[in-house]
């Protein structure tokens, strides 16, 4: 497909004796249509050029030659050089692309770069609940997008699977476990279990201390403490399976924080030899003071590890194993300190600048309930399964009120309502704290993901009482020169550099937007132009730029993790 952002820089290159290259990073893309499709601010060479914006815009204009079928017009306006495409050319460039690429916007930039993206990893033996939603569904759109673009990409759910909270659970158990049956609902009774230890922590030091030995135990092999914790993980994993069912969400690898037990033992070596390891209070620290943060404690006094520790062994096992240029973890912005820590004392392990140069951490804010924050340790949370099961609910009644005779009921509601939860998700900036509201989650109307799917249905409907999707041959693109058309195509041209842009800020709200804006657009088309018309010309290429539009909004929501339904 014409890169015409390319084209300009090459043209203002020859005139400016400056690197393509160069030009090409300073062209923008101006936000209202009036000044053009793209724009190249000029007092950027000002000081190179010593001469005024005014006057380089001015020489540029009189000297590039780009054919009209390209770019039919050019304006200086305030210092600026604006270049208006050829509407016609983007038209037959755009539909001739959709034509040819059944995977429209899919490309091969990521081949050869490794990315590892750590995100989901719910903590064993408690509720996978609400909170856990935005990791997992940022995390499985990265995934998706990165891969579109030809990354190589693992993705890893490192499960909550070892720590303290299980030397609380042991104890729990070991005092409480004959009342709890846990073949009926485990996580609930697990749950229950950590809350009523984690009170008894609280008012007594000594029970928090066996608390603490128990997972001293777990970390030495003791046969009853890893028969239960086995029991813990694997009741857990059943439970968690579910959800990722419900929202199609699949893994690379599965391990977790006790995987890298027995590496541990390295990481602490490579720090001793770092110079950098020290006794603080009989356990062992990383002073980080002179980076501003507090220290990063390696191992406890009872020389049991820590969830650093296990970070830092995982860092070296994924550099090794997967080579990567990017490993990005996707966690709540509460671990930002976390991972400044980690990520600093990373450094002292002797990798290569290249694998902590790519570390990074994907934060996000909080969901929270109209009541407030949740806590497992008070016992106040929502399961995640629950809500995605009410999110069905919810849109089989929406379409019983709406379209009671439709097929397959059962099949839509669950597309629509997963798809609700999962767009609310991402719909806006992922640092953002959200707080979850039904009635905006599934309404129809607004810019939610029931309104991208009602979208993309209409376009089929369309296409099927039009008799099919017409030939390439048999369009017009003079036929799509008009305000509504062009911006369409304008965005559709656009959905390559959209997907790009979410792996250079990790931020899968730029796609949503841009589905949303893709989706207003066609609506305003729809409105504005008879699409089945006696003039089949005419017909032919609104139905075909309807395809082109029902396409990309299908491949994007995709790429987010929802499933588009065809009828609703």
């Amino acid at each position: 497909m014409i890169n015409f952002k390319k084209i300009i820089a090459d043209e203002i290159s020859k005139i400016t004796n400056i690197e393509s290259n160069e030009i090409e990073g300073y062209i923008e893309v101006p936000k209202e249509p009036e000044n053009g499709d793209y724009a190249f601010p000029c007092f950027k060479l000002a000081k190179t050029l010593k001469k005024s914006p005014n006057v380089i815009a001015d020489e540029i204009k009189s000297n590039i030659q780009i054919s009209e079928n390209v770019i039919e017009k050019l304006e200086v306006v305030g210092g600026y050089l604006n270049f208006f495409v050829n509407k016609e050319t983007l038209a037959l460039e755009i539909l001739n692309e959709v034509t040819k690429n059944k995977e429209y916007g899919k490309s091969n930039i990521g081949e050869g770069k490794n990315i590892v993206i750590d995100y989901s990893s719910p903590n064993i033996a408690k509720t996978f609940h609400i909170g856990h939603l935005r990791t997992t569904v940022i995390g499985a759109a990265l995934y998706n997008i990165y891969k579109y673009l030809g990354y190589n990409v693992t993705g890893i759910n490192h499960l909550g699977d070892y720590g303290t909270q299980f030397g609380k659970l042991i104890e729990g158990y070991k005092k409480w476990g004959s009342e709890y049956n846990l073949e009926e609902n485990p996580i609930e009774k697990l749950t229950e279990i950590y809350v009523r230890i984690s009170n008894e922590c609280k008012e007594d030091e000594s029970v928090l201390e066996a608390c603490r030995n128990n997972f001293k135990k777990l970390e030495d092999g003791d046969k009853e403490c890893v028969e239960l914790w086995s029991k813990f993980k694997d009741l857990s994993l059943k439970e968690f399976q579910k959800v990722y069912d419900i929202l199609g969400t699949k893994f690379d690898s599965w391990n977790g924080e006790s995987f890298y037990t027995d590496k541990i033992g390295e990481v602490i070596d490579l720090l001793k030899k770092s110079g950098k390891l020290i006794e603080s209070q009989g356990a062992r620290i990383v002073d980080l003071e002179e980076y501003g943060m507090p220290p990063c404690l390696i191992q406890k006094s009872n020389g049991s590890s820590t969830y650093a520790t296990r970070d830092l062994a995982a860092i070296l096992y994924r550099a090794r194993t997967y080579d990567f240029d990017k490993a990005l973890y996707v966690t709540s912005y509460e671990q930002i300190l976390h991972f400044k820590q980690i990520f600093q004392v990373a450094k002292l392990l002797g990798l290569d600048k290249k694998y902590t140069d790519g570390l990074e951490h994907v934060s996000y804010g909080m969901v929270l309930l109209e009541t407030g924050k949740m806590s497992t340790r008070d016992g106040n949370v929502v399961k995640l399964e629950d809500l995605l099961k009410e999110a069905i609910e919810r849109a089989k009644e929406i379409i019983n009120e709406k379209n009671p005779g439709l097929e397959n009921k059962d099949e839509i509601a669950k597309k629509v309502g997963v798809g609700a939860v999962i767009f609310n998700d991402l719909a806006n900036s992922r640092i953002k704290d959200e707080i979850f509201n039904w009635d905006r989650v599934l309404n129809f109307q607004g810019e939610t993901g029931p309104y991208l799917q009602y979208t993309y249905v209409r376009t089929k409907s369309i296409i099927e009482k039009a008799g099919g999707i017409p030939s390439f041959e048999n369009i017009d693109a003079k036929y799509l020169l008009e305000e509504s058309s062009s911006k369409i195509l304008k965005l559709i041209y656009n959905f390559e550099n959209i997907l790009i842009q979410v792996t250079e800020k990790n931020e899968p709200s730029i796609l949503s937007r841009y589905l949303i804006d893709l989706a207003k657009a066609y609506s305003n088309f729809y409105n504005e132009n008879q699409i089945i018309t006696e003039d089949k010309k005419i017909q032919n290429t609104r139905i075909f730029l309807t395809y082109a539009t029902g396409n990309v909004l299908k491949i994007g929501a995709n790429l987010l993790g929802m499933e588009m339904p065809d009828r609703m």
